[in-house]
């Protein structure tokens, strides 16, 4: 009778994938969305494996269609409440500002940030009738700190990360918590999957042909030490569970806390330097 309904957004793969696997084992009732439900079997296949007796409900869900948005407001219609919306439905762009096109930039913030609003948008007249709801949006080291060849997805980042802190203020009065997971480098497919680079800085006679280079390269050799998002699914299922969320931002990952405070720390001239020597060594 105390079952929690938890609502997320990009449930098929990555941070979305694990949360929905330990959601579901800690007994929440988890509506799981995605934009092809034949992803859901991986879902199912995972929650065997673990003999998870899950209580999840597939949904399919294009954030970025305001059609899917309303058929979904439909489709959960019959249940008493959502208590939880977790906006993890995302993916990441790279690409050198003078290179992207603006419809690539609107792209990335079409999924980033305005389908984020719009779900968000759809799920908080109920939790503000009720009194109470928890609204959890996956955002990114990236959403504190830019990097060179990134732009798009740090600019879409940055802009979530203003608007959940006004959210946050708007809607703490009606009891509604919002809160931001900003995750460091984890072992998902949000770069690889599609190599989802703009299409001008992956041509060789691009001018930051070689500079995207010493970036994959820097990536590539991070990558040895990334994290298992399976620790991110953890700490989402925490923030589920807490009784309250006394603070907005959860940052997570190896070495995230101390990067964030140096940068903060550290003047503008020297963390320049810092950044563009680190990169200057992959040319």
């Amino acid at each position: 009778m105390n079952r929690k309904t938890v609502l997320i957004t990009g449930a098929s793969s990555g941070f979305g994938l694990f949360t929905t696997i330990e959601l579901a084992r800690r007994d929440f009732h988890v509506i799981a969305t995605m934009r092809n439900l034949k992803n859901k079997d991986t879902i199912i296949e995972l929650c065997k494996q673990k003999s998870i007796k899950a209580s999840i409900e597939f949904v399919s869900l294009d954030i970025t269609d305001a059609a899917s948005i309303q058929k979904l407001t439909e489709q959960i219609a019959h249940l008493p409440s959502i208590d939880i919306l977790i906006n993890n439905a995302g993916f990441a762009l790279g690409g050198f500002a003078e290179e992207t096109s603006l419809q690539e930039y609107k792209e990335q913030f079409e999924t980033n940030l305005f389908g984020t609003i719009a779900v968000t948008q759809a799920l908080l007249p109920s939790m503000r009738e009720q009194g109470r709801g928890r609204v959890i949006n996956m955002s990114s080291i990236s959403g504190k700190m830019a990097f060179p060849g990134l732009s798009p997805y740090v600019a879409s980042k940055h802009a979530l990360e203003g608007w959940t802190e006004s959210l946050r203020l708007e809607v703490k009065p009606f009891g509604i918590e919002v809160a931001l997971v900003e995750p460091g480098s984890y072992q998902t497919n949000i770069w690889t999957k599609g190599k989802r680079i703009a299409q001008k800085s992956k041509l060789p006679t691009s001018a930051y042909a070689m500079m995207m280079t010493a970036i994959e390269h820097e990536m590539e050799k991070g990558s040895q030490s990334y994290g298992d998002p399976y620790a991110v699914a953890l700490l989402i299922a925490e923030l589920c569970t807490k009784r309250r969320l006394n603070k907005l931002r959860y940052p997570i990952g190896k070495g995230v806390k101390g990067l964030l405070l140096a940068k903060q720390m550290t003047p503008w001239k020297l963390w320049e330097k810092i950044v563009l020597t680190k990169l200057n060594a992959h040319l």
